[in-house]
């Protein structure tokens, strides 16, 4: 750790943070991925800004009473204070770097943060392979490529894990007989690709992107270099482009049940959609709505067998067929009212409700990229039977590339061959 940061306890927080000028606390606990995450900023940032600000780190399990105080609830928080007040955002979860230096900056004058950020020295890493993605094709592919003695890297704008870390349970990865949490099952992936020797730089900012070179730069500070690139960023929910979707986002509209369905405890919630995600989604809402409506567009529902079986004998779940919605109504605080035209007779109707989730199907997260890549008629990148695109050393993985089905399994799948058949191309 950095001469520059101080691990304290609560018995010194008063001395230390309170009656010492600027400071930012970072309360941070054990066996925590985003800790991990956050820790290689904290210090990189207290070279920087060591002189200017006082870098404190507190082991929140071990002084649970100060957190409860300062309503630190959860690992890693960040608190930034000034003269004894605290000051600027609160910081939690995944925590970007951009976002440590806003929040320092205004702990210090405009002239010397320009003077820190003039004395910032870039720096370049050299690897063999550079996966772009943290999911499970990502997490799979470093787990092979680091087991074939490739210098490896993961480079994700998020925590690892994807879209699967925020799935309530996943009821058919091989290996598991009963089902698991997304958030376990990621865990696990990312806990073994760590054991394996991948090196992760997780919740970031991409600056830039350059396939052809085989180069990624990260938080405007550190170039990556490697000999071949693996894109395995994975999608993101599809939006509808219904009127008051996109406004109403956060007030009523969401697309994470595992981040939201708790703010529904004994409410009516409406579900858009009849596939995988929807209807397991659906299911875990039922903890804690007391009504949930699915509106989908077909007669009938697209999810697997089982999931289809549990919602259909739930009680607490309606179903709406051959139905798709054309607004999303706020009256007051959150959304209330689905505006939706029965497709066959073409006739609207109102359903009140409290909120709404989203499962629309996904689309490829692609924006930091050129067009120099192929993509398919839906937008996903074109691969061969090796994963390889149409770049030279670029390969693409998961949910981003063009395949009929995506599955966890079938991410994994993707992350082996692309990660063999690299090992194979560097001996």
């Amino acid at each position: 750790m950095s001469e520059k940061i101080k691990n304290i306890t609560s018995k010194e927080f008063e001395e230390e943070v309170l009656k010492s000028g600027n400071v930012v606390v970072d309360f941070y606990s054990t066996e925590c991925p985003p800790c991990e995450a956050l820790a290689s900023k904290f210090e990189s940032l207290s070279e920087v800004y060591g002189d200017d600000v006082k870098f404190i780190k507190i082991f929140r399990q071990e002084n649970k009473e100060l957190a409860v105080s300062l309503g630190v609830t959860g690992s890693p928080t960040l608190l930034f204070f000034k003269n004894g007040e605290m000051v600027g955002e609160r910081l939690s979860g995944g925590i970007k770097r951009a976002d440590i230096v806003k929040n320092l900056e205004l702990l210090i004058s405009k002239e010397r943060a320009e003077t820190l950020k003039n004395s910032l020295k870039k720096s370049e890493t050299n690897c063999d392979v550079l996966i772009l993605g943290g999911g499970p094709a990502g997490l799979t592919s470093g787990i092979y490529s680091a087991q074939a003695k490739l210098n490896t890297i993961i480079v994700d704008k998020d925590l690892p894990g994807g879209q699967v870390k925020v799935t309530h349970m996943v009821w058919n990865y091989p290996g598991y007989e009963e089902p698991i949490s997304g958030y376990m099952l990621m865990h696990n992936m990312t806990e073994q690709a760590k054991a394996t020797g991948v090196n992760f730089r997780s919740a970031v900012d991409i600056t830039w992107i350059d396939l052809v070179n085989k180069s990624v730069e990260i938080d405007g500070v550190e170039t990556i270099r490697a000999k071949k690139i693996i894109i395995a960023t994975g999608s993101s929910p599809r939006k509808l482009g219904v009127k008051g979707e996109l406004e109403y986002k956060g007030q009523g509209i969401s697309y994470c049940a595992t981040c939201d369905a708790k703010f529904y405890e004994g409410k009516h919630v409406v579900v858009i959609g009849g596939g995988n995600s929807a209807i397991e989604e659906a299911l875990f809402i039922t903890k804690f709505a007391s009504k949930v409506t699915i509106v989908h567009q077909f007669d009938k529902l697209q999810a697997n067998k089982v999931a289809q079986e549990k919602a259909l004998a739930n009680p607490k779940i309606e179903f709406i067929f051959e139905h798709e919605p054309r607004e999303f109504v706020k009256n007051g605080s959150v959304v209330n009212e689905v505006l939706v035209e029965d497709l066959r007779t073409h006739e609207y109707k109102t359903i009140n409700c409290d909120g709404v989730f989203i499962f629309a199907g996904m689309m490829p997260n692609l924006d930091d990229f050129d067009n120099r890549l192929t993509l398919d008629k839906w937008g996903y990148v074109n691969v061969d039977a090796n994963m390889k695109t149409n770049i030279d050393d670029v390969f693409a993985i998961g949910d981003v590339a063009g395949k009929q089905f995506r599955q966890i399994t079938t991410a994994v799948a993707d992350g082996t061959v692309a990660a063999i058949t690299i090992s194979k191309e560097l001996e």
